[in-house]
């Protein structure tokens, strides 16, 4: 068992996510940087897809019950147990009565902690993961929940820490045209490419929501509502992007002038409010 001595302001059992239901009105969901939880998971001997914890803004702090391996990685921040300071991206060993302490991300928002067997809990269309728009899935955590773990399956890899690229000051996230990018003037995306956009508060994991100059329309109709994927960049009325992550809604209807790429998704979600964020516009995805 993991005693969850403090919450923080966010945090949530998240995988892989439960794709293949959109037609049904259930988006993915999951961890919005998946290659973070992958690695938190592969560090500990666990399957890429097994629950772990996506803390936002740090300020988690969980009690060990058993002896525990844990991996925290993602946003970096200082980890400590009791007094001492931790590392992130490596396997760390914890014995029963540990306290284990996340603090505010140096740089993103969001870290990741697996723990050897993975989270334990109830799964819902074969995920374990929580929708915050659908409110799918468990809870966000709370102070003094306690969290299940599996059993172990698989070893821990010889590995004393990971070098990870560490988050850029002022992403240049990758774009292409979106299926409305012919609702706005023709030099509308060049445009975009020149301009730097900022993260506003609003943002969550349904989307990142950005402040610059307003996207204007050139075609006025109402657009009847239509299939949204992760990454789409949808222009609501007032001109301002919202870059759609792991919780956004499966249809919309506002225009969507671009979809950033889907390698560059998990650096749209460890974007930070007041944070800048650029775009380069590239050839249609085949």
């Amino acid at each position: 068992m993991i005693e969850v001595v403090r919450s923080g302001p966010l945090t949530t059992i998240q995988d892989l996510g439960r794709p293949g239901h959109a037609h049904l009105g259930v988006g993915r969901s999951g961890a919005v940087d998946r290659p973070s939880l992958r690695l938190a998971n592969r560090l500990v001997g666990n399957a890429e897809g097994a629950a772990a914890l996506e803390a936002t803004f740090g300020g988690l702090v969980l009690r060990a019950t058993h002896p525990a391996t844990v991996a925290l990685t993602g946003a970096p921040c200082d980890v400590v147990v009791g007094s001492r300071a931790r590392d992130l991206f490596a396997p760390l060993a914890l014995a029963a009565g540990d306290v284990l302490e996340i603090g505010m991300p140096s740089r993103g928002i969001r870290t990741y902690l697996a723990v050897r067997g993975g989270i334990e809990c109830e799964a819902v269309l074969g995920s374990r993961a929580t929708d915050l728009l659908s409110r799918l899935g468990p809870a966000p955590l709370r102070d003094g929940d306690v969290l299940a773990v599996g059993r172990p399956d698989g070893d821990v890899p010889a590995v004393d820490v990971v070098p990870v690229s560490a988050l850029p000051d002022e992403p240049v996230l990758r774009v292409v045209p979106g299926p409305r990018a012919d609702w706005f003037a023709p030099e509308t995306l060049s445009a975009m490419g020149r301009t730097a956009y900022r993260v506003t508060p609003s943002s969550d994991r349904v989307g990142v929501r950005l402040d610059g100059p307003p996207l204007e329309r050139s075609h006025a109709g109402e657009l009847p509502s239509e299939g949204m994927v992760e990454g789409a960049l949808q222009v609501p009325p007032d001109g301002h992007p919202v870059i759609f992550l792991a919780d956004h809604p499966v249809t919309g209807g506002y225009p969507v002038i671009a979809v950033v790429h889907p390698d560059d998704v998990p650096a749209a979600a460890q974007l930070r409010p007041g944070q800048r964020v650029r775009f380069a516009l590239g050839p249609p995805l085949l």
